[in-house]
């Protein structure tokens, strides 16, 4: 990732140019899919905030995906993605922006990259054919602190934190779930 690119992603320059665009938030959790629009400054103002231990990921709103390339897209011609492909496809871009705490719980689709621009990412990965235990409308915090510690090590996921500037790959139809240590910034490239 280039110092420029990152300097485009500071919260007062995201606010200077999106502040008064709509965006879509999804919940975050496993299998439903609500989606709510409001202005990214609303989003920052009000919802940017560390992950409540309470809340239910059906309650919980996180800015992550469907994202419409015409009004980011300014932003997303300044990213240079990793440079690996699958030939013949193109990758999609995924923008994000999260508190502290927040996360998207374990699911899978297609193989990417997730790259953190600021903040901290802790990433649980899980291989195909096992699936793991957790509940689909808890939050990634919540697994962590309720589920996690009593894995034996047999069966606790592969697990890694990226920082910015870090890139991690996820292979096709791996189970993974996120936590950002920090309110973080990212972006995920879709392939295939």
């Amino acid at each position: 990732m280039s110092q420029r690119f990152q300097a485009q992603c500071t919260k007062e320059e995201l606010l200077a140019k999106f502040g008064d665009r709509p965006i879509r938030l999804s919940t975050a959790n496993t299998y439903s899919y609500q989606k709510v629009d409001l202005p990214f400054q609303e989003y920052v103002d009000q919802l940017l905030e560390p992950q409540d231990l309470d809340s239910l990921g059906s309650e919980t709103l996180y800015f992550f995906g469907d994202n419409n390339f015409t009004e980011w897209g300014s932003l997303f011609q300044r990213y240079r993605p990793p440079p690996f492909r699958i030939p013949g496809t193109t990758g999609a871009y995924s923008f994000g922006i999260a508190g502290s705490g927040s996360g998207v719980p374990f699911h899978w689709h297609g193989p990417g990259f997730s790259e953190v621009i600021f903040g901290r990412k802790r990433w649980f990965l899980y291989p195909p054919e096992k699936t793991p235990e957790f509940h689909p409308n808890r939050t990634t915090l919540s697994w962590l602190l309720d589920t996690y510690p009593f894995l034996p090590s047999w069966e606790r996921p592969m697990e890694c934190t990226i920082h910015p500037g870090e890139v991690l790959y996820f292979p096709d139809r791996w189970w993974h779930a996120t936590l950002n240590l920090d309110t973080s910034v990212f972006i995920s490239t879709f392939l295939g």
